[in-house]
């Protein structure tokens, strides 16, 4: 689906239409909300799964809710008044993109400036998701302590040691071990971010869920849905490249320190690469959208 762009004729949804809409959403996404609480209740850690509900702070009441976005009319949709930005117009309930709060239209200027600047540069398809072995370069304390190393530490040091490290993105870097830190090509600082980000890194793929999510309520729970489904898919890559064997868990290793390993994950980063250009293209229309008339 696209973002829908306010006009002066928003499109109208019956009640028994957004409704449908709210609860396909809510079904959608509890396909991994509901297991994640279940895993709460237990005390079970994830070291796949947990990212996505830790790393990225967006609870998953949060994320089970529906919200219109731009250009919709709700009939009877006067339960959305409490979502900020959502005003009644005549019988209905809409969003008032004017009515949204500062911080959500300071969001959308940096998040346009950054995805924009992203989308201009190709894909760097070489780094191999190393950056998930140099954060337990020369440690004692792996951040998965509970799930062992395919290679062990003498074995994973060796990988990183003898492959080029290039990682562009600065929330992956800072945790690089301190030992590791000089290994990589480049230091991303916070402050280069929209210099350094780059369509081929796996975290900058799975970070159009942060800015989907830190976009709301302004951002369609479609929107949204799809930035996380992308997310999962992109995390579970992420950890079957890494150096830890999680295989108990059903996670087949991406045996990168292999050139035939190598190949398979660049050919699954371009792919994701591809699948994320659309999903960066609705957020950053509606970044636009947020910005009209600022």
């Amino acid at each position: 689906m696209t973002t829908p762009a306010p006009s002066a004729a928003p499109t109208l949804l019956d009640e028994p239409v957004w409704r449908e809409r709210a609860a396909a959403h809510r079904a959608r996404v509890e396909r991994w909300t509901s297991p994640h609480r279940e895993r709460r209740r237990r005390g079970e850690a994830h070291p796949v799964m947990d990212f996505l509900f830790t790393y990225y702070s967006l609870r998953p009441a949060r994320l089970e809710q529906w919200q219109p976005g731009p250009g919709l009319l709700l009939r009877h949709g006067d339960e959305l008044l409490g979502l900020p930005g959502h005003v009644r117009d005549g019988d209905h309930v809409r969003l008032d993109v004017h009515s949204l709060p500062p911080r959500i239209v300071t969001t959308a200027a940096f998040v346009r400036d950054l995805l924009v600047a992203t989308a201009s540069r190709p894909a760097r398809l070489g780094c191999f998701g190393l950056h998930e072995w140099a954060m337990v370069y020369r440690s004692d304390a792996p951040r998965h302590s509970a799930v062992p190393l395919r290679l062990g530490s003498a074995g994973t040091d060796a990988v990183v040691e003898s492959l080029p490290v290039h990682c562009t993105h600065h929330d992956a870097f800072r945790f690089f071990t301190r030992a590791a830190e000089p290994l990589n090509a480049i230091r991303p600082e916070r402050a280069d971010q929209v210099v350094n980000e780059q369509p081929g890194c796996l975290h900058a793929t799975m970070d159009l869920y942060k800015w989907a999510y830190k976009l709301a309520p302004a951002t369609p729970a479609e929107l949204l849905a799809d930035c996380f489904a992308l997310a999962v898919e992109v995390r579970e890559l992420d950890m079957r490249a890494s150096p830890y064997d999680l295989a108990a868990l059903g996670y087949s290793p991406i045996r990168i320190e292999t050139p035939a390993g190598r190949a398979e994950y660049a050919r699954a980063q371009a792919d994701f690469a591809r699948r994320a250009t659309p999903l960066r293209r609705r957020l950053v229309e509606l970044c636009e959208v947020l910005l009209t008339d600022r």
